[in-house]
């Protein structure tokens, strides 16, 4: 029989009024402490267990040949993406296709192995002076004791301007690639929620402006990112389909993450002045601080396998062809991987956080994330020294992503 929490009733976790507030960590915690593998409902499907500790989601994140996130077996989200297929508007009718994230091995291997190749640490040290630069002049544009929208002004534009440069697209294109990523993955908040046909539209235009960046670079040398996710490692072309699968992915991977995390953070030294204090003091924790703001921010909540047979987690027998959502946001806080946990602490020591992921499926663009958080507070601390909320932040209402759509604050340097 499903397991559910008397306290709560049936639990709906793929409901995002659950999420208003962001990531509910009271009914996490209580999950993790009386029942940490949980059935959830679904209005309109079938239903799905619930991880909530470290080692659990650990488990199932190693073993894909347990726990598929192919598309054909219904894919990485909580709804089947075999079922629910993202098409274009236009004569065309573009079918977007199963991103690497999608794929278990083989398959998934050659795949990931070619887009790496654009993320290696090489290529890493090769933009972190472009980076900084870009980063400064957004910095120096803060004026000191003045109110402005941390979103707007820093978190937003910092992950756009790389996206750009890694796309090889005019700087021109940051607000049109801002306001696609917001229409794609906002479904469940109210302000971003747009029509069928919208979204159509949005996808038309996304996958019209993927095969000019592909066409552009096709007399030269290959090792460009949007030839690289366009094929596999040893020079294999996807399909096209799958292709827009990847470079959705890629937008989306290489800009909502690092958004979130950097204004995460920000709020987090908000509420925690002390930890601010002690990164100005010392610089050295910058390493260390990068790390903590991604365990506490976990800007991903939600990734999903699905049971290829019988199996059983903490005693719970689950179905072959079961759902099976791992939270992230609750690995991060597990009280049996973490001292403290809801303390936020930049001297944290062995954060091994779970914000990328592990195994397989680990995000390809973690080295490109932490360059960018690190590079921001690097500085960050060199003008500023203090950081104060101006007004209510306002979060975006998601389950899938972890996230502000307003940050009003001040910097001073006092």
């Amino acid at each position: 029989m499903a397991q559910t929490l008397e306290t709560f009733g049936p639990i709906y976790l793929a409901e995002t009024d659950y999420f208003k507030e962001g990531f509910p960590h009271d009914l996490f915690t209580k999950l993790r402490a009386e029942n940490p593998v949980v059935w959830s409902e679904e209005k309109n499907d079938r239903g799905f267990w619930v991880l909530t500790k470290y080692k659990d989601i650990e488990y199932v994140s190693r073993n894909p040949q347990l726990f598929s996130s192919a598309t054909k077996n219904g894919g990485h989200r909580i709804f089947d993406e075999d079922k629910v297929g993202l098409v274009a508007a236009g004569e065309d009718n573009a079918t977007i296709g199963r991103p690497m994230i999608s794929l278990d091995p083989p398959e998934h291997v050659g795949v990931r192995q070619s887009a790496m190749r654009g993320l290696t640490p090489a290529a890493m040290k090769s933009m972190e002076g472009r980076i900084r630069e870009r980063i400064s002049a957004l910095l120096d544009a803060v004026v000191p004791g003045q109110q402005f929208d941390v979103i707007s002004s820093l978190s937003a534009p910092i992950p756009i301007q790389t996206l750009v440069e890694i796309l090889g697209c005019p700087p021109e294109m940051e607000a049109e690639l801002y306001a696609w990523t917001n229409c794609l993955v906002g479904e469940g908040d109210p302000e971003f929620r747009q029509s069928p046909e919208h979204m159509g539209k949005v996808i038309e235009n996304l996958v019209k402006f993927a095969l000019q960046l592909l066409d552009a670079g096709k007399d030269g040398d290959g090792t460009d990112m949007i030839s690289l996710i366009s094929k596999t490692y040893d020079g294999t072309k996807l399909s096209q389909a799958d292709f827009l699968g990847n470079f959705i992915l890629l937008v989306i991977g290489g800009n909502e993450t690092t958004r979130n995390t950097l204004s995460g953070g920000l709020l987090a030294f908000a509420e925690y002045p002390d930890q601010l204090s002690k990164l100005i003091a010392n610089p050295e924790l910058i390493p260390s601080a990068v790390k903590e703001i991604l365990r506490w921010v976990s800007p991903v909540m939600h990734f999903r396998r699905t049971a290829t047979e019988d199996v059983e987690i903490r005693g719970v027998k689950i179905a072959k062809g079961s759902k099976i959502v791992m939270w992230y946001p609750s690995a991060n806080r597990d009280e049996e991987i973490w001292e403290r946990p809801f303390e936020f602490d930049i001297e944290r020591k062995n954060n091994r956080h779970f914000t990328f992921g592990t195994g397989q499926h680990m995000c390809i663009g973690n080295r490109l994330g932490e360059l960018q958080i690190r590079v921001f507070l690097e500085e960050f601390t060199k003008r500023f020294n203090h950081v104060e909320l101006a007004g209510k932040a306002k979060r975006v209402q998601s389950n899938f992503l972890q996230g502000l759509k307003k940050l009003p604050m001040k910097f001073n340097n006092v």
